[in-house]
């Protein structure tokens, strides 16, 4: 394993970001920036043995900064929606910072995408730390938080740590937006698998209504392959209310997900202990400039955000994400490589 480290430029308010290269022995390698503790690029063999980035990012920390996404990002407090921005936790009700309409978006206006986390070399990977205050966006409780990325045998694995010293709620997951195709064109081809039986149906909002409904005859069952564009402009609710996935898979088992390119033979394989899955293809990101002189946009990238469900927190019926005090919260989500020849 080789590790290299270099200066990504200077952030709006003069602070230093550095981005750290992990490679492996078989040319595999992974690039993390500490602003967001944001991957930058995964660089897989393809299936005549050539390297491709499958991760879309951006050369500068002034795009990471002045666009939205929230790309190759870790998220949080509580990743996804939470409805009105509020919830109520020990009898207690918190008002979240607004910054998805009338909603609560990904940990809020300065969420854990925005800090510049604290970064040390450890076996296999980098080891990213840093503390959320209490009261910071509205959450209660000083929250100290781990996220360790890691390359080994073909995959990244992301595993996440954290401690508050109040109950409070929590909902991490990674925004990388992947193309395994290495970022030409749109995803449409991508082959994809599910491992669910039901989903979270949502509102004109995006945000959860509470019902959960079996995926058979949707535009969400994927429990056998078929391609990302196969449905995606159906008129199948599930896609049409947000103009193409946007929605949480409730997962029934490992791997999460399986994706396959038939152009580049390249296959990601996703496991996880989160009870739900976001698939999210960039239905709203514009045309912008992307890493080496590439371009990308609308449709260009899917995310798999493994998480907790949306909004979960005001659906007490569902998995919980509070956590208590000065318990211990752990989760992991890996994304593992290989190629169909």
């Amino acid at each position: 394993m080789h590790f290299t480290k270099y200066p990504f430029g200077k952030t709006s308010d003069n602070k230093e970001v550095t981005c750290f290269k992990i490679t492996s022995e078989d040319g595999m390698s992974a690039e993390i920036l500490d602003y967001g503790a944001t991957i930058r690029s995964i660089t897989v063999p393809d299936k005549n043995g050539n390297m491709v980035d499958v991760l879309l990012g951006y050369d500068t920390i002034s795009e990471y900064e002045t666009n939205d996404g929230y790309l190759g990002a870790t998220v949080g407090r509580f990743a996804n929606r939470i409805k009105d921005g509020k919830f109520t936790l020990n009898g207690v009700e918190y008002a979240l910072a607004l910054n998805n309409g009338k909603n609560h978006l990904h940990g809020g206006k300065i969420g854990f995408n925005r800090y510049i986390w604290n970064a040390k070399e450890v076996e296999n990977g980098v080891e990213f730390s840093m503390t959320s205050p209490d009261g910071d966006e509205g959450y209660p409780g000083k929250l100290d938080l781990t996220v360790t990325i890691t390359l080994k045998d073909g995959a990244i694995t992301i595993d996440y740590t954290a401690i508050s010293d109040k109950d409070t709620i929590i909902n991490l997951t990674n925004h990388s937006y992947f193309n395994l195709n290495g970022g030409e064109g749109d995803i449409h081809d991508h082959l994809l698998t599910v491992n669910s039986e039901s989903f979270t149906i949502n509102d004109a909002g995006c945000l959860p209504t509470g019902e959960i409904v079996p995926v058979e005859n949707t535009a969400m069952d994927f429990r056998t392959e078929r391609t990302i564009g196969e449905r995606i402009d159906s008129d199948d609710p599930s896609v049409k209310l947000c103009g193409g996935y946007d929605s949480n898979f409730i997962l029934s088992g490992s791997p999460a997900a399986i994706v396959r390119s038939p152009k580049s033979g390249i296959v990601m394989t996703v496991t996880t202990d989160q009870p739900g899955m976001q698939l999210y293809t960039s239905n709203q990101t514009s045309e912008r400039k992307g890493k080496n002189g590439t371009t990308f946009g609308r449709r260009s990238g899917f995310c798999m955000e493994t998480q907790h469900y949306p909004d979960c927190i005001n659906h007490p019926e569902w998995p919980s994400p509070i956590l208590k005090a000065n318990e211990v919260f752990k989760t992991y989500t890996t994304y593992a490589f290989s190629v169909d020849k």
